[in-house]
């Protein structure tokens, strides 16, 4: 099976081929490594990849989604059988400053994909989603029965148009298509640009670190184990044909909540990130952030139904794995 990986050298897409290396597959891991968050980190875990795989197994390349030409090059070589878009412009807050970089990856970016796709006749199609999407929706648990017309941020509104664009190439083309709607992702070799990176860095140094409401938002936070886990298990679940009350548009296409199904306060998250740390934190309280949102929680009920999916790693197990690696790769 010959597998693409978009935004390989990103924190879920390294842990995901990392996983895949073990399967009977040749994977090719695509990324443009921009300078959005620490070069570095990027390249080490591409460098990890190529050290635990041989050519017969991996194959990197140095590559921008938006560039259409060399998309089109790239799936007319290689044929794939399987697509997994996880390459993306990060970031709510980021969305507000630089809303161009999100046009160009994460809609231009990914209408090559589905080009691709198309063109090559991909047997299946899974893309990154986000929980963005939801919004400051006020029913909980968040679920893909949802309304999800109410994106509050400029990235949960590319989110919703790759959904949206999906499910058109599905219809028109027969393409099976399965989203990933992914609830605030957290691990070892994660973003730095996240909260729980940004905490330990500032804790373990004695640096005052700023939280926001008061610490009274919750967060489904879901190990990077877990999600990969639940990409994984829906690899060979291709889309059947679906049938709906509300369209008689039929298309093989489906959305799942990827999360832990256990909301977490930002209190109880800080609480935990100090006893893995075994310091304290000093805090500066300031209110909630343009694009922010009060709560996510995760209804993975479907997930579970069609994969046996069930998240496995508490809030303080996970944390403690991360501070851990945290101090060995930045010699702490």
């Amino acid at each position: 099976m010959n597998i693409l990986v978009t935004g390989a050298a990103g924190f879920i897409g390294f842990h995901l081929i990392k996983k895949l290396l073990e399967k009977n597959c040749f994977i090719v891991g695509i990324d443009n490594i921009n300078d959005y968050y620490d070069v570095d980190l990027k390249n080490d875990r591409i460098k990890i990849l190529i050290e635990n795989s041989s050519t017969e197994t991996f194959k990197f390349i140095k590559l921008d989604l938006a560039d259409r030409e060399a998309m089109s090059t790239l799936f007319s070589r290689y044929k794939f059988d399987v697509v997994i878009n996880l390459g993306a412009q990060a970031g709510v807050r980021y969305s507000i400053e630089n809303p161009h970089a999100y046009m160009d990856s994460n809609m231009v970016g990914f209408l090559n994909v589905l080009e691709g796709c198309r063109q090559s006749k991909v047997k299946h199609l899974l893309y990154a989603s986000s929980s963005s999407v939801y919004g400051m929706n006020v029913k909980q648990p968040f679920s893909t029965e949802d309304r999800v017309d109410y994106p509050i941020s400029l990235y949960a509104a590319t989110k919703k148009s790759n959904e949206l664009m999906a499910h058109t190439y599905s219809h028109l083309y027969n393409i099976p298509t399965t989203g990933l709607r992914f609830f605030t992702v957290y691990g070892p070799y994660g973003r730095p640009d996240m909260a729980y990176f940004s905490f330990t860095k500032k804790i373990l140094s004695g640096q005052q670190i700023d939280v926001y409401n008061n610490g009274e938002m919750q967060r489904d936070f879901t190990y990077i184990d877990d999600i990969v886990e639940g990409i994984i298990r829906l690899i060979d679940k291709t889309p059947a044909p679906q049938n709906s009350s509300i369209t008689t548009a039929i298309a093989p296409y489906q959305i799942y909540n990827i999360g832990n199904n256990q909301p977490v306060t930002l209190r109880r998250f800080i609480s935990a990130i100090e006893q893995a740390c075994g310091k304290k934190a000093r805090e500066n309280l300031l209110p909630m952030q343009p694009g922010d949102v009060p709560i996510t929680y995760a209804d993975i009920d479907e997930l579970t139904t069609d994969v046996g999916f069930k998240p496995s790693i508490s809030i303080e197990d996970g944390i403690a794995k991360f501070v851990e690696w945290y101090k060995q790769y930045y010699s702490v």
